[in-house]
């Protein structure tokens, strides 16, 4: 390459940067929307209406909040895959966005890891493994020593193929060898509302559904799902404490952007989202809801997301997963 031409590209590309660099200080000039792949209510919805109001105050620009359920959250999450690459349209990802590599292959309308940039882990709860209270054990080991006399003969609830509490169940499952039959449901309402008539025997969901039904004294808790024990249940052993070493579903939460926005306009989404979720009464509303804040940059996103689609694919094709 001629000299002119290198001195040419070097300034073009010079120039190319403080153009992206203003338009991140400028970011953002119109209306932000968060999409969610679920039905309004729940931490999805929750995490993204406590951001869109905190940003739109700090911004003193639009933030608003569209949820788009359907298609198993694939349709929000093809929404986002297929938008401008502005910083305009954020996603919120949940833990079931790194199971659908595995259970829709070829067909899933998106690659998970390629057509996003992971923007912010914003926080993470645990999953809870209850049973009915009249169902004879005590603790994990008296589950996994009824469900080896009796194979197939106890079932489970979940709110459907990929969700967090069927996956959890299905580790749990893989790493002790028991087999429990897979009721799923429409929400996690009709699973807990199930357990408690008797209709299923155990199911695994989120700590903040169930801790009210476990304090009441309606069902019975074995343990929780994380290498920790729950703030809201700190009597109850993890499950890997309680027999199944090695076990652990972190039930996480975060925010991805289309693939190909400017590292400057992500940096700032960044910095000003894990700002807000830092604040006193942001952590309080959470930790409420049982959810932890973490409030990470953006490649230490990139690394759980990219970890948990291994980890879920696996799973899925070891224990033959399908939609149900």
């Amino acid at each position: 390459m001629p000299h002119v031409s290198r001195r040419t590209f070097a300034l073009g590309a010079a120039a190319l940067l403080c153009a992206r660099g203003a338009h991140a200080q400028n970011f953002p000039e119109r209306t932000v929307r968060f999409v969610v792949p679920y039905p309004p209510g729940g931490f999805n919805d929750t995490l993204a209406r406590v951001s869109a109001d905190k940003l739109t105050k700090m911004w003193n620009q639009p933030v608003v909040v569209e949820n788009k359920p359907g298609a198993n959250t694939t349709l929000g999450n093809s929404i986002v895959a297929k938008s401008p690459a502005d910083g305009y349209t954020i996603l919120i990802t949940p833990l079931p966005f790194s199971a659908l590599p595995g259970l829709y292959g070829a067909t899933l309308p998106y690659d998970a890891l390629k057509d996003f940039t992971p923007l912010v882990w914003a926080g993470s709860t645990q999953n809870a493994l209850v049973v009915r209270n009249d169902l004879p054990v005590k603790d994990v080991k008296e589950l996994l020593e009824l469900a080896r006399k009796s194979p197939g003969k106890l079932n489970y609830g979940s709110t459907g193929s990929g969700s967090s509490n069927h996956l959890s169940m299905e580790l749990f499952m893989r790493m002790t060898g028991v087999k429990l039959a897979h009721i799923p449901y429409k929400g996690s309402a009709p699973a807990v509302t199930a357990l408690l008539g008797g209709e299923i025997d155990a199911l695994f969901d989120n700590v903040p559904n169930v801790v009210q039904h476990i304090k009441a004294g309606k069902m019975k808790v074995l343990g929780v799902s994380g290498l920790q024990r729950s703030p809201l249940l700190p009597d109850v052993p993890t499950v890997a404490e309680a027999g199944v070493p090695g076990y652990e579903v972190n039930v996480w939460f975060g925010m991805q952007l289309p693939a190909g926005t400017p590292k400057p306009v992500v940096d700032r989404l960044n910095h000003d989202i894990v700002q807000l979720l830092k604040e006193p009464d942001t952590v309080r509303r959470f930790r409420a809801q049982g959810v932890e804040v973490v409030a990470s940059t953006p490649d230490e996103f990139r690394a759980l997301v990219n970890k948990e689609v291994t980890k879920w694919t696996q799973l899925i094709k070891d224990a033959n997963i399908r939609i149900e």
